[in-house]
Order: C-alpha cells, then structure tokens, then sequence
C-alpha cells in the first residue's frame, strides 16, 4: 500500500493489536484477495536512521510472517513503536504471532 487513503481507510475499521515492539492494524480488502500490506514510522520513534531501521525490521517480519501466515483477505498496516528498532527479534516475532493471532487472521501451514 502507497496512498495515505489506504492507510486511512484500514485505521478507520478500528482493528488493531498493540505490543511493545508494533502495531498491527487489519482492514478488510476491497479488491481481488491478494496480500497488500504497508509500513508506518513516525517522527516520535526518532531520527532518520531509527525510523529506517524500524521500517527495516517490520519488512522482514512481514515477508517472514504476513506472506505465510496471513489471510490475504486483509490489508495490512505495520506501525512501528520506539523499541521497534532496538527489540529483541525473537520478541518482534512473538508480537508479530500475538497480534495475526489475537485479530484472527493466523493461518496454519504444513510447511
């Protein structure tokens, strides 16, 4: 996802699961069912090079985790928190579980 409206459009639904190192915001698709997902990091995390490590590391958890274990019925919008940048990754990974899990888009494979 690119367009600000898109965004917009699934922070409206009120969907979202918070953990310390993100947020997870899920919106239903309007389109042909197709994992579209999009990163967010404000200002407040820190300076330019946080925010791109931040953002760094939510892709990563995206490519590990929404392309295998999300339902593609979703949009989805990865916020990144202050300890974004510096958490550990095997806790980013227990938050990216947590959060697919608790909204109810985790999906099982027998990969």
């Amino acid at each position: 996802m690119r367009h600000r409206a898109e965004f917009l459009a699934v922070a409206a639904t009120g969907k979202k699961w918070v953990a310390n190192g993100l947020i997870l915001q899920l919106g239903p698709q309007k389109a042909e069912p197709q994992l579209r997902y999009g990163l967010t990091a404000t200002t407040k995390i820190g300076n330019a090079v946080i925010r791109n490590r931040a953002r760094r590391r939510l892709r990563a958890l995206a490519f590990d985790f929404l392309t295998v274990h999300a339902s593609p019925q979703h949009d989805y919008v990865l916020i990144a928190r202050a300890t974004t940048a510096t958490r550990d990754h095997a806790e980013l990974k227990k938050d990216m579980v947590t959060a697919l899990k608790k909204l109810g888009v985790w999906r099982e494979t027998n990969a």
